[in-house]
């Protein structure tokens, strides 16, 4: 049976060179970057490598990139560690309402420890307003973390500008930035956007699993997550996870080879499912419909149709796709991004998300709208029955 996967904002499929490179990683060059022998040398080369590679697509420093074990921790370290280093300074923080759990959970925890949390409102096609932001900085404000790109339906945040307005209205406030969903997909330039942290994760990028890292503009005051043998300048101990960080680089490398065709390629596809739902029956698009949205992600709804079933219905067929967040799928719940944009009661527990990558085909996109075609009135008469 054919199989179509449209669930790349969940996880992607490791490109050929990245498998090639963690696999040699793993089995001949295994020694322990903290060792001084030739082996641990060599390792350590090789993290200096994948920083190196990895800081050329932000331009900025290799030492400003801490490898991390993917964009949960890279979130954690960044709320956690900026708050309580910065705690004396103000108690502040400001945020969306719709970002990722790897973000409003942390910020709850820190709530319950004392801190304030202000969490801006957004339009209905996702985004957030300047005049809200800058009306909630004030004096005690010392961390504002706002996603790039929503993971649920591509809303992309006016990042350049917010981090013009903090570093204006605000000098001292540190900007933090989940850019899960957006690195690999957008060209990011921390010290022009006045980025003072950046979240990435390996395996959104046909990278691997369980490795991530983080931006860290040099001067910025965070207190480290974990303690012990002081890798990483003390920011981040553990034995440095060397196959994932090797995949990592080489990840972020072909991302942003032939980077202009790939994007375009993105949002061909993208259009190409948006023009084919809108012809179907009781479909409503979430969010933006033109390129001011994420090129990878399209999410909508099916009326009469609830999101788990036409899920597994598609899964018969060979198609994989999203109900939602995968973080959080083992926690149902109503989406706060689809709250959020103001989705009506209809539509809250029938969207599905469809998110590409750059291994998927035009044919894959025209033969799931085939099927839709074919389902939806199916799954439709099932549940009035």
């Amino acid at each position: 049976m054919r199989e179509i996967y449209f669930d790349n904002s969940a996880t992607t499929k490791v490109s050929e060179g990245v498998a090639a490179a963690v696999l040699k990683s793993m089995t001949e060059d295994y020694g322990n970057p903290s060792s001084r022998h030739k082996k641990g040398v060599e390792a350590e080369a090789l993290l200096k490598d994948a920083r190196v590679a990895i800081a050329k697509t932000l331009k900025v420093q290799e030492k400003e990139i801490l490898f991390t074990s993917g964009g949960t921790e890279s979130n954690n370290m960044a709320l956690f560690g900026a708050a309580f280093a910065n705690r004396r300074a103000g108690n502040h923080i400001i945020t969306t309402a719709i970002e990722h759990a790897a973000v409003y959970q942390p910020l709850a925890v820190l709530e319950q420890a004392g801190f304030r949390i202000t969490y801006l409102p957004v339009d209905a096609f996702g985004h957030i307003s300047l005049k809200d932001l800058e009306n909630a900085i004030c004096e005690d404000t010392i961390l504002v973390s706002i996603m790039y790109v929503n993971n649920e339906i591509g809303a992309v945040e006016p990042i350049e500008e917010i981090g013009a307005l903090l570093k204006r209205k605000k000098p001292d406030v540190l900007f933090h930035v989940d850019a899960i969903q957006a690195y690999g997909k957008f060209l990011i330039r921390p010290k022009r956007m006045k980025i003072d942290m950046l979240s990435v994760s390996g395996h959104k990028i046909h990278g691997p699993k369980g490795v991530g890292f983080l931006y860290l503009r040099e001067g910025s005051k965070v207190k480290p997550l974990m303690y012990g043998g002081g890798q990483q300048r003390g920011l981040r101990s553990g034995t440095d996870n060397v196959p994932g960080a090797v995949g990592l680089g080489v990840a972020a490398q072909e991302a942003y080879t032939d980077f202009e065709q790939k994007i375009e390629h993105l949002y061909q596809l993208r259009e190409k499912m948006l023009a084919g739902l809108s012809k179907l029956e009781g479909v409503q698009i979430h969010g933006c419909t033109d390129r001011e949205n994420a090129p990878h992600i399209v999410s909508a709804g099916f009326s009469g149709v609830r999101s788990e079933v036409l899920l597994h219905a598609l899964e018969e067929e060979g198609i994989y796709v999203s109900s939602g967040s995968a973080c959080s799928s083992n926690h149902p719940g109503i989406s706060g991004a689809l709250k959020g944009i103001g989705v009506t009661e209809e539509f809250l527990d029938s969207t599905i998300r469809f998110s590409f990558g750059h291994f998927n085909t035009e044919e894959e996109v025209e033969a799931s709208l085939l099927v839709l075609a074919q389902l939806l009135p199916k799954l439709r008469r099932y549940r009035r029955g």
